[in-house]
């Protein structure tokens, strides 16, 4: 009778806690529909909690939940930290922009409040030894202040060179920021940490991932790469801080695409940077010293832009659409992964359909074997409207670039996938005029010597099961 009671409340407890799952499961997957997010991405997640339940919910409960709605800084915080830039916007003579004012730079100053600035000089880095050499004679330059962050920031032999070259400035009086995504740069130790801030350093992680607090935030990371020296120099682009960068990968080299700029429009770097540090740190810092006067340095107009997960606007990428769907002649995009989500991927094949020549270089082989693979599964139906495909065969593209029509021109952090465009935190220079465009365009048809083009008939003749996989693997692209 005993042994009949334990097996009852037994029978009765399991049940008990399967019909609490099943709720659980159920309520999440109305959440996930109530959220009103794009179809594309809400079926996913409704794939994923029916069919793997448990491992549905661990998920969602760490990449899942929106916080689109909070605020990283207020208003007035925002406007006191701009009104130097923007001082200074409103001294400029009237900006000459062709084909009266190009929509793309009216959408971000109505959306992102970015501010164009022209008079600037800009450089571009193809290659990470370039790259750091220019950072590190900048930063051996500082006199007031160096602002640096990077998504990825290794403890390796380069990781040590650059922080080497921080503290000798931070000793020297320099104010020196750093800060840090806590989940791309995770492998960074805390003895490192703690050395830079022993030596007057601040330092700061991006949204620090710690149980239970930050775990519905994880999945929103800082992409960005920023570095501003003295409000006068800045860099912005692909390249984070890591060996890999310099040394390639085991099939080739690293491709990659960074710029620097001096001029005004380093301002929005700066302003970038100081939004991001007031988020990690809580301090507003808003003194003229940081955005000191500057005369012209160069004949480039530029706006930097910026996009976060947790805005009323997917910034970037309606920007990106916008340039798009604007050009008239070409379109030249470098991307490491291929994943648009649905406006973008209609617009490409559009103007594709509507003669323009637009061609889209990735990798032939990445770091993600997955995300290659979803990306993979775009490619037929884009040359299927006409856009031409180039694989990088000399090692591992990793540049983020669009040029359009010998003058407008894009340099940043943001892919072109689901995870800039709806989970990062990114920031993007975008270029107006035909000098960096040309650049641009030049940089794009020198790797297109080390590409290969991608013809519809051999690419339908991959092996079946290749396809499927990357059909699957396409179905959760906005997860990935």
């Amino acid at each position: 009778m005993n042994m009949f009671g334990v097996e009852s409340w037994g029978s009765l407890f399991s049940s008990a806690v399967g019909v609490l799952y099943l709720g659980v499961v159920i309520t999440t997957i109305v959440v996930v529909i109530l959220d009103n997010r794009n179809p594309v991405k809400t079926l996913s997640w409704v794939l994923v909690l029916s069919f793997l339940p448990m491992v549905g919910l661990v998920l969602y409960f760490f990449f899942g939940r929106d916080t689109r709605k909070e605020k990283l800084i207020g208003k007035k915080g925002f406007a006191r930290l701009t009104r130097r830039p923007m001082a200074e916007y409103q001294q400029q003579q009237a900006l000459v922009v062709q084909e009266n004012q190009h929509a793309v730079m009216q959408y971000f100053r109505n959306v992102n409040d970015s501010l164009p600035f022209d008079g600037n000089d800009v450089a571009f880095y193809t290659s990470g030894e370039t790259m750091i050499e220019a950072l590190l004679e900048a930063i051996a330059g500082a006199k007031h202040h160096i602002h640096i962050q990077f998504y990825i920031f290794e403890a390796d032999e380069l990781g040590k060179k650059v922080c080497e070259a921080l503290m000798k400035k931070a000793r020297e009086g320099v104010e020196v920021r750093f800060l840090y995504d806590d989940v791309g740069s995770w492998k960074l130790p805390n003895e490192w940490v703690e050395e830079l801030r022993g030596t007057g350093i601040e330092t700061r992680a991006f949204l620090k991932v710690r149980f239970p607090r930050f775990t519905g935030k994880v999945n929103y990371r800082n992409h960005r790469k920023v570095v501003v020296v003295d409000g006068r120099i800045g860099f912005v682009g692909g390249m984070n801080i890591a060996s890999r960068y310099l040394k390639g990968v085991k099939w080739g080299i690293w491709k990659d695409l960074h710029m620097k700029i001096e001029g005004k429009g380093v301002y929005g770097l700066q302003t970038s940077f100081l939004t991001d540090w007031y988020a990690a740190d809580r301090s507003l810092i808003t003194s003229s010293a940081y955005f000191p006067e500057m005369e012209s340095k160069g004949s480039v107009m530029l706006q930097v832009a910026t996009s976060d997960p947790i805005g009323e606007w997917r910034d970037i990428m309606q920007g990106l659409l916008l340039m798009i769907t604007s050009s008239k002649r070409y379109l030249y995009i470098q991307t490491p992964y291929l994943l648009p989500n649905e406006p973008v991927l209609l617009a490409l094949k559009t103007v594709a359909l509507a003669g323009v020549d637009v061609r889209i270089m990735i990798p032939s082989r990445a770091d993600s074997v997955i995300t290659h693979l979803g990306s993979l599964s775009y490619l037929s139906e884009l040359m299927e409207a006409g856009v031409k495909i180039y694989l990088y065969e000399k090692g591992f593209l990793h540049a983020k670039m669009l040029v359009s029509d010998d003058f407008l021109s894009t340099v940043g952090s943001t892919n072109i996938d689901f995870r800039s465009f709806e989970h990062n935190f990114e920031v993007n220079a975008f270029l107006y005029g035909r000098e960096p465009a040309l650049v641009l365009k030049e940089l794009f048809l020198r790797d297109q010597r080390d590409a290969s083009l991608l013809h519809p008939k051999s690419w339908n003749k991959r092996p079946w099961y290749q396809k499927v996989l990357e059909s699957v693997i396409r179905l959760f692209a906005p997860l990935l």
